[in-house]
């Protein structure tokens, strides 16, 4: 189920509980009245547009709320831009943070520290619905690294299998609403976490970072000779010639 789908069927849900709340208000009032017609008439116009000036004023709030998170900027970013925007996030929120690489990470792409735990977490830049995969893989990591807790974090929503077993698995999961959240607790505070200084801030060596990802680069040999070519391989292959 994509987010479009989730919230179709969240407003035809809001509409039948209007029509609900109407009616039920309407057969009290013609009950109390003793079938006044006229003062039920105005009862339930007057909690009509009460009903209406409410979702008005939530829906407001709730695109206000989305704006200032910049979620967008989120959803246009690749994996890799995805779990460096996460390491930024929660260093900001008193954790280590650790980006793991892309080879061999065991179902781990961040690794986080803070009071004594140890944490594996998947990062799930989704369009569509996270499914169960990405929960077994976590719970795989967290034995390999023989982490306290495992997370799942995501810019959209968990299918009803991945919720069941990240229950029965002890496993977080941190759905879209929970990352926005997220980042208006850390825009309260003044500071702000844009996509091109993620991907442009990790520089650990002298060959630069990815144009692609962002990802460190690192000087490689292959049948032509040297090249440079980015640390995040598999997951990006971008190359760049030396000199």
């Amino acid at each position: 189920m994509t987010t479009k789908r989730r919230t179709k069927k969240q407003l035809r849900e809001l509409e039948n509980n209007i029509k609900l709340i109407l009616l039920l208000l309407t057969l009290a009032s013609l009950y109390l009245t003793r079938g006044n017609i006229t003062v039920t008439i105005l009862i339930v116009a007057i909690a009509g547009l009460l009903i209406i000036f409410l979702f008005a004023y939530k829906s407001k709030r709730e695109k206000e709320r989305l704006r200032n998170s910049r979620i967008e900027e989120i959803d246009s970013m690749d994996g890799i831009q995805f779990e460096y925007y996460l390491k930024e996030l929660y260093l900001s929120r008193g954790y280590g943070v650790e980006v793991t690489s892309a080879s061999g990470d065991y179902g781990a792409d961040l690794l986080l520290k803070k009071n004594g735990k140890k944490i594996v977490a998947q990062a799930k830049r989704y369009s569509k619905d996270v499914g169960i995969k990405a929960v077994q893989e976590v719970i795989g990591a967290r034995s390999y690294f023989q982490s306290d807790e495992a997370w799942v974090v995501s810019n959209s929503y968990y299918t009803k299998a991945a919720k069941e077993l990240a229950q029965k698995g002890n496993v977080l999961l941190v759905d879209r609403n929970g990352l926005i959240d997220f980042i208006l607790e850390l825009n309260s505070g003044g500071e702000k976490l844009h996509s091109v200084t993620i991907t442009k801030s990790e520089t650990s060596n002298n060959h630069g970072t990815c144009s692609k990802c962002g990802s460190p680069m690192n000087l490689k040999k292959g049948k032509r000779g040297e090249f440079l070519g980015c640390s995040s391989f598999p997951k990006c292959r971008y190359t760049k010639n030396v000199g």
